[in-house]
């Protein structure tokens, strides 16, 4: 699949890109240097550029094959980077939806709107019928996306230590 672009009014969705003409890779390891988002994000360790290139090749690849469709949330006029959201196990059936946002760029309303522009997508584009979204307890911004995305809460469990909630929204 290639990927697409949405405009998702204040903001607009597009590739993650490393390239002559806009690179995400500084922007990126600043992020993931954020201590926040390192309580997070666990599944990712973005130690330098070559990683942050890596994760932007990792992106370009999932889409390739129909995986996961992963958007850099970008500032209209500039382009630059603020955050990142996704649908992703779409290859699996089981599409779930996440999504970050840049340190400098928090309390914008930058993942809300970015998640609800993603799941308009799923639903419309990719004819799902239902994405999940799923978070630590502990991270109430998480809860307040969820809430303000329109997705319900279906339940807790706990992994590897970590009590997660469980959320759907329904086409």
């Amino acid at each position: 699949m290639e990927p697409i672009e949405i405009n998702a009014g204040g903001f607009y969705l597009r590739a993650l890109r490393a390239d002559d003409l806009l690179d995400d890779r500084p922007a990126i390891l600043g992020a993931f240097a954020d201590a926040e988002m390192r309580r997070w994000v666990a599944d990712y360790r973005i130690a330098d550029l070559a990683d942050a290139g890596a994760y932007v090749q990792r992106r370009a690849r999932e889409w390739d094959r129909g995986a996961r469709c992963s958007w850099a949330v970008a500032e209209p006029t500039t382009g630059a980077l603020l955050g990142e959201v996704d649908l992703r196990g779409l290859d699996e059936g089981d599409p779930q939806a996440a999504c970050w946002t840049h340190p400098e760029h928090r309390g914008r309303g930058v993942a809300s709107t970015a998640l609800a522009a993603a799941v308009r997508f799923g639903f419309g584009a990719l004819e799902l019928d239902r994405i999940g979204y799923q978070h630590d307890a502990d991270n109430t911004a998480s809860r307040r996306v969820a809430e303000k995305c329109g997705f319900e809460l279906t339940g807790e469990s706990v992994q590897q230590g970590v009590r997660l909630l469980h959320w759907v929204a329904v086409a």
